[in-house]
């Protein structure tokens, strides 16, 4: 994703929009299900995938609905472990082909979009084995003597192996060696040192027998090719295979993923164990023909499903900010305190200082879920040609989707006081998994500058729209916010690029260190202008008069705060004035109370499950008898602490 690709992508949001909702002709038809009489309904057509819905959401949905998928209380974190490798289970059931949901990026990160929230360590389970067991075997030339049957009936569970102790995001520095037999044509996988023992798969006993992929450097008559991956059954019903040795980690925060230590020594492999493609080939000679030119092409070709995996945790962390939002906002209506007069009370929604951070962070959930939705798209339609550019995006909104649900999570969570601290109210689960996708298929902060450092260098964009006339009506055109947002990535682009240019000309690492907290900024401005367009997009899709409303209400209320940040380097490069800053506290504040009345309408969007929210008390009206009827027996008279007698 260049700064170039942004320009041209806004070029296609809607240039209708105005203060009204009014956006014109329509671009699309609402599809089925949705109704322009029905606001909820076509926000939740809009939100999920238009048309497509019922394909790519239905079976999801309607899965984690049933009772195998209800809230589990109390229950060990070896018994959580236990309850995910079963649901894991009930997925496989339902599926007409694993490998076809493997290799649709649409179905993939639905699942995970709607499993994340419902069961955290499920949606990890889900996409070690579909997405980077699964994924990658596909992904690979097939072989006769590796079958799939295995692994897509679920008698075996795949797993995944490529992190070690000393290695994370450097995946071309792993140590881990396959050193090729040439009497044999196979090869013996060893683990070299302690801090090459693969680190955190799930490969314990748990799940039943499991089959690995692993990542390890191809060794040919002492010639170090690079990283490749090899299948490794790991543990049958008797036990571990030979060569293979695993140990549980410490129990951790967030999910009850069967984390270990693993490592091999002297493991024999058979030939087919290899998984080779046109990035790599060894022929019987131990000769290696490659498409690719280097090494390090190489291994990103091997483990290129980690993109998709991207995708996949993203998909949870919307999810979960979209029902952690649910939750507030119904328990904003339901629980009463006390009023301006004696004797009355109000709903907390009625303080504009409690609904508002709600529905700022709704607002900001509708432009994650857009955003998702234009990430999954471009990765699905990839071409050759547009690959680079596409994983671009998934890295840049993985990032700032992952690190906005931990805001809005945390904030729900704060909203609804002491309630929001118990764990059956769901935002223990959802606060602390999504810790785990923050850093799953590649950490934040690494990908971010990664995809900052193939930026940096775009051309510089340049707005689309000139001032609004009146220019009193800027602050209320979305069109106009969205280009303030463009600027500012661009000013940010320039900053990185002047802070590169005066590094110490002898050192490139402290070039970098100079210019990586401006890149850092500039990629953040990026994935929320990215997401800006999605949801002005997806606004022009609006049909209903309600909804138009909404989608038009919504975006400006999500740009308005993202431009709120910026106003002092707006006002100071003269794309702002005074007047528009002084006037922005108070558009925001009548954004909100326009929005309030409807709150709930909008979150009923998200279409959450009655039968998931049925398990959460402060989700209901009423929440103190099911919290009651939660706690221990009532004591008897008997049972009672008596007073003292001395």
């Amino acid at each position: 994703m260049t700064l170039v690709e942004i320009q041209r992508n806004a070029g296609e949001v809607p240039g209708g929009l105005t203060n009204s909702g009014s956006t014109g002709a329509h671009s699309a038809p609402v599809g089925p299900g949705a109704s322009p009489g029905d606001p909820v309904t076509e926000l939740t057509h809009l939100l999920f995938d238009q048309d497509k819905r019922t394909r790519i959401h239905a079976r999801w949905r309607s899965l984690v609905g049933r009772p195998e998928f209800r809230h589990v209380p109390g229950l060990a974190p070896r018994e959580r472990t236990a309850l995910a490798y079963r649901r894991l289970r009930l997925i496989n059931d339902t599926l007409p082909s694993p490998e076809n949901l493997a290799d649709d990026p649409y179905l993939l990160t639905s699942l995970h979009e709607w499993t994340g929230f419902v069961d955290p360590t499920l949606a990890t389970l889900s996409a070690i084995h579909y997405n980077l067991f699964l994924g990658s075997l596909i992904d690979h030339f097939p072989s006769a003597g590796r079958p799939l049957a295995d692994f897509t009936s679920l008698r075996r569970t795949g797993t995944f192996l490529c992190t070690e102790l000393e290695h994370g995001s450097d995946v071309s520095a792993l140590e881990t060696r396959a050193v090729w037999d040439p009497v044999s044509g196979g090869f013996v996988l060893h683990t070299p040192t302690t801090g090459a023992q693969k680190f955190m798969p799930n490969t314990s006993a748990a799940g039943g027998p499991k089959t690995a992929v692993v990542a390890a450097r191809l060794i040919v008559e002492d010639r170090d090719e690079g990283v490749f991956l090899f299948l490794v059954p790991l543990r049958d019903e008797n036990g571990l295979r030979p060569g293979v040795r695993t140990r549980m980690l410490p129990e951790r925060m967030g999910t009850s993923v069967d984390h270990c230590l693993t490592s091999f020594e002297q493991c024999e492999l058979p030939r087919e164990a290899l998984l080779e493609s046109t990035h790599g080939l060894l022929e019987p000679d131990g000769t290696l023909t490659s498409s690719l030119g280097n090494r390090h092409k190489r291994v990103l070709h091997s483990i290129q499903r980690v993109t998709c995996g991207k995708l996949s945790m993203s998909g949870a962390a919307v999810g979960a900010a979209r029902a952690a939002l649910t939750i507030a906002a119904r328990y904003a209506h339901v629980r009463h305190v006390s009023g301006p007069r004696p004797g009355e009370t109000v709903p907390l929604a009625a303080h504009h200082s409690h609904i508002g951070s709600i529905l700022k962070n709704i607002s900001t959930a509708y432009a994650m879920t857009f955003l998702h939705r234009d990430a999954v798209t471009r990765w699905a339609d990839r071409t050759p040609e547009t690959a680079d550019d596409a994983a671009r995006l998934i890295a840049v909104a993985k990032s700032w989707i992952t690190w906005q649900t931990r805001t809005i999570t945390l904030e729900c969570r704060e909203r609804c006081g002491a309630q929001g601290l118990f764990t059956v109210n769901g935002f223990a689960d959802l606060i602390t998994s999504n810790e785990g996708t923050i850093t799953a298929e590649g950490d934040n902060v690494v990908i971010s500058l990664k995809a900052g450092a193939e930026m940096l260098f775009g051309e510089r964009l340049e707005a689309l729209h000139q001032r609004p006339v009146p220019a009193e009506e800027a602050m209320k055109d979305p069109r106009f916010l969205r280009d303030l947002l463009a600027r500012t990535a661009s000013l940010w682009q320039q900053r990185a690029r002047s802070a590169l240019r005066k590094g110490p000309s002898g050192s490139r690492s402290e070039r970098w260190n100079q210019a990586s907290d401006a890149v850092l900024k500039m990629v953040d401005v990026a994935a929320r202008l990215h997401a800006a367009d999605a949801f002005l997009r997806a606004a022009g899709h609006a049909v209903g008069p309600k909804a138009r409303a909404l989608m038009h209400e919504l975006a400006l209320l999500f740009l308005l705060e993202e431009v709120h940040e910026h106003t002092g380097d707006l006002l100071a490069e003269g794309h702002l004035t005074a007047d528009d800053v002084r006037a922005l506290p108070e558009l925001v504040h009548a954004t909100v109370t326009g929005l309030a009345p409807d709150t709930l309408l909008l979150v009923d969007a998200f279409d959450i499950p009655e039968e998931i929210l049925a398990a959460v008390p402060i989700a209901h009206e009423d929440y103190t008898r099911r919290i009651a009827a939660l706690a221990g027996p009532r004591p008897t008279a008997a049972a009672l602490p008596q007073p003292s007698r001395t």
